[in-house]
């Protein structure tokens, strides 16, 4: 059964890209792999990272920059640009994980904060015009991508590739120590664990496939901009988790596919999409505690054991 539904989701992904816009769809899938990283802290360490967009705009604007002024194939600059992240995440982790809560939050923050000014100030980054032409290089230097159709499924593969890397973390020995973490750490700690190591471990992790997709992102629009660092997108990917369900492997896809889709519905009504963002998010703590998946998952586990009794 589980096969079938996953041959189903492929066969329906493939063909999509047919009836949809694609860049549309190409959003989603940058945003599906974005908050998926934010959930692997959030969800499975129980670190709120309020600063989660630095890692994607940063990403972004390095793999623009290596684009357009080396000529390197794109997957080198993509992967360069998650290693520059997955680095900044670990010395960000370094300063922050000793610090718990709204303490860790403010942290990342301030460290988010730190480098939107810096961004703002370079004069690589184009400053408030952002980084614009940035061009589709071809893949492995011989295959031409620069049709949008043909690079849906580029970015579709890359996102199979990040959310797959995602559950292998999540199902290893090192993800289990991690939510052990999450639900007791100090008796991690007895055990003679160092949860302050396997931490900065997740958070370079994290950050690494946030600027995988902050750098997608970048080559699907062919431009990098300072929204992409701001704050209201480290709040945006928050929304995403906690509507599809924290610490759910699906939920932030679910709930990156729902908000992407609403601000795509919504943009021509201009702030009302930030409104219905804040209506989304007070609906989600009154009535939706554990997420859209969340829920659904605990409503199935009631039926099956009521049909059982």
């Amino acid at each position: 059964m589980r096969i079938a539904l996953v041959l189903l989701g492929v066969a329906i992904a493939l063909a999509l890209p047919f009836f949809v816009y694609p860049i549309l769809l190409m959003t989603i899938l940058c945003f599906v792999i974005f908050a998926s990283s934010f959930n692997l802290l959030l969800g499975y360490v129980g670190l709120l990272c309020f600063g989660q967009a630095m890692f994607l705009g940063l990403s972004a604007y390095i793999a623009g920059y290596l684009l357009k002024t080396t000529g390197v194939s794109i997957e080198i600059a993509i992967l360069a640009a998650a290693l520059v992240s997955a680095l900044l995440g670990g010395f960000v982790g370094f300063v922050a994980v000793r610090r718990t809560g709204i303490q860790f939050a403010m942290i990342t923050f301030a460290f988010a904060q730190f480098v939107y000014f810096m961004l703002l100030q370079s004069e690589f980054t184009g400053g408030e015009d952002g980084m614009q032409g940035i061009p589709r290089s071809d893949l492995f230097g011989v295959v031409d991508i620069s049709d949008s159709r043909t690079f849906y499924y580029f970015v579709l593969a890359m996102t199979a590739l990040a959310i797959f890397a995602i559950y292998r973390v999540i199902h290893s020995p090192f993800g289990e120590i991690l939510k052990a973490i999450r639900d007791n750490e100090a008796r991690v700690e007895s055990l003679g664990f160092r949860p302050e190591r396997f931490k900065i471990i997740a958070m370079m992790i994290s950050a690494g496939i946030a600027g995988f997709a902050g750098a997608l992102k970048a080559t699907v629009f062919q431009f990098a901009t300072l929204t992409d660092v701001s704050w209201t997108v480290s709040g945006e990917v928050i929304l995403m988790t906690l509507l599809g369900g924290m610490g759910t492997f699906t939920g932030p896809m679910v709930g990156a596919a729902a908000i992407i889709f609403l601000n795509d519905e919504l943009a021509q009504f201009g702030e009302w999409a930030l409104i219905a963002q804040g209506v989304i998010l007070i609906l989600v703590i009154l009535f939706l505690r554990r997420g859209v998946v969340g829920e659904a998952g605990a409503l199935w586990r009631r039926m099956r054991n009521r049909n059982k009794g």
